[in-house]
């Protein structure tokens, strides 16, 4: 009887099968700013313990609200470099063997969490932060589970550099 899908060859095509990751970091970070936006007052900090407070803020810059203060054109001139990038990085993982472990998990963290950071940034003109670490008086910018997914993402693409196995693409030697 044949295949009408042969997903299992599919999957190892191609790192785009990792795309349920990015779905899910943008669903949970859309979810918990929901979530803090309904549950705290602008720049009223909830003390969670003595390193971690729940302060919501409306970032309109980038990371650590760099170009926060500038004119407004920010909004749609960061969007528009952030959704370039999301399609290269789109491309990138097309290309990318399914095996690539290290490589698309990072990839698909940091095209989930960049999403959920255009979707903010478009929709509303800023980025909802909320998750607030510090050490007595020296605080760590406020960042979203966007930001954290990123992060990771990053993390896993400095792994795949290090220990990352590489399919040769068939036809190359």
């Amino acid at each position: 009887m044949p295949k009408i899908l042969d997903t299992e060859n599919a999957a190892q095509k191609s790192g785009l099968w990792w795309l349920w990751i990015s779905a899910l970091v943008l669903l949970l970070d859309q979810w918990s700013k929901i979530i803090a936006t309904q549950s705290l007052k602008i720049y009223d900090a909830v003390v969670v313990n003595e390193y971690l407070n729940w302060t919501l803020m409306h970032n309109e810059g980038m990371a650590f609200s760099f170009l926060a203060d500038q004119s407004g054109w920010q909004r749609w001139g960061i969007s528009i470099v952030a959704i370039v990038i999301v399609v290269w990085l789109l491309f990138w993982l097309k290309k990318n063997p399914f095996k690539n472990t290290f490589l698309n998990l990072g990839l698909t963290l940091v095209i989930g969490g960049a999403l959920g950071n255009i979707y903010d940034r478009i929709n509303l003109g800023y980025v909802i932060d909320f998750i607030e670490v510090h050490y007595q008086q020296h605080f760590w910018p406020a960042f979203n589970l966007a930001d954290s997914a990123i992060s990771l993402g990053a993390f896993f693409l400095i792994l795949d550099l290090i220990w990352g196995k590489h399919e040769d693409k068939p036809g190359k030697s």
